[in-house]
């Protein structure tokens, strides 16, 4: 009697192999499986040992047999099964996110809208509200010393080469003018600094002094350069508005920037501008007068 020992992944691919290994059918085969190991991820091992019977005996369990190596698990005699069939992964079905649809413009605004090319500048995070309304609150020339003063102190700390001085005052904002050596490292790309530490006076300004007053920081004249720029696209702006019929939406702008624009225009005849959008993406729309 021929026998031989076979590993495989299955039972029956072990057994196909020692049947054409002994040159006998499968069915001229006694199966005996000697170690069965069952891996991760449905990775498994069996090795048999199968004999070649003159006559194909029928098929009966046989009693457990001593395992072949120490330390091994017990080994059993176990028919040929096909092994149950992994079932298939239900297919996964893309559905595409409903688009959002357009918000209509008011005042008629045209579905094409003339793109209109706006230096961005550097959003400005938006600065704690004021307890009483803003129509209420004057600054004076002793708020505009607090501010300064609060800004000198900052920029101690900071060992920052700027002189800081009070400027002109409107409502409740304080301007503050600096300037010096290091003047240019608090303006950033597009005032992105400037806004920054701006946001930070007025965090601080409307914890110490409770006022409603807030500060606008100039260094190296950005401010009214900036200010000059914005007047001057938001008059071109208006001029083909007129002349289209259309309204046209300026890109976001901080807050201070986006009164420039109303300002610039509060007197353009035939022409009015209102603000829409939230922080920090909240724009200035310029429309037609009907």
């Amino acid at each position: 009697m021929q026998t031989v020992e076979i590993t495989a992944k299955t039972v029956q691919e072990a057994t196909k192999a020692a049947a054409e290994k002994l040159g006998v059918s499968t069915d001229a085969l006694k199966v005996t499986v000697l170690e069965e190991t069952k891996g991760l991820f449905g990775k498994s091992s069996v090795r048999i040992r199968a004999e070649a019977a003159e006559v194909t005996p029928a098929p009966v369990e046989a009693p457990v047999q001593a395992p072949a190596k120490a330390g091994k698990k017990s080994t059993k005699v176990a028919k040929v099964e096909e092994p149950a069939p992994i079932p298939a992964p239900e297919p996964v079905v893309a559905v595409e996110a409903p688009k959002e649809p357009a918000k209509k413009g008011g005042r008629g605004r045209a579905k094409a809208e003339p793109k209109v090319e706006v230096e961005a500048a550097a959003p400005e995070a938006e600065e704690p509200k004021a307890q009483e309304p803003e129509a209420d609150i004057l600054a004076t020339s002793a708020d505009g010393e607090q501010l300064t003063a609060l800004v000198r102190e900052l920029l101690t700390a900071a060992n920052l080469q700027v002189n800081a001085k009070t400027g002109e005052i409107a409502g409740r904002y304080v301007n503050i003018h600096l300037d010096g050596k290091d003047a240019a490292f608090l303006v950033g790309k597009h005032g992105e600094v400037l806004n920054a530490m701006q946001y930070l006076v007025n965090i601080i300004a409307g914890r110490r002094f409770d006022n409603g007053v807030r500060a606008t920081l100039d260094g190296n004249d950005y401010r009214r350069r900036r200010e000059d720029a914005l007047t001057q696209l938001a008059t071109k702006i208006a001029d083909q508005v007129k002349q289209r019929g259309e309204e046209a939406v300026l890109d976001a702008l901080p807050a201070f920037e986006r009164r420039i624009v109303h300002k610039a225009l509060s007197n353009y005849e035939g022409i009015s501008t209102y603000s829409e959008g939230e922080e920090p993406n909240r724009r200035v729309v310029i429309a037609p007068v009907d």
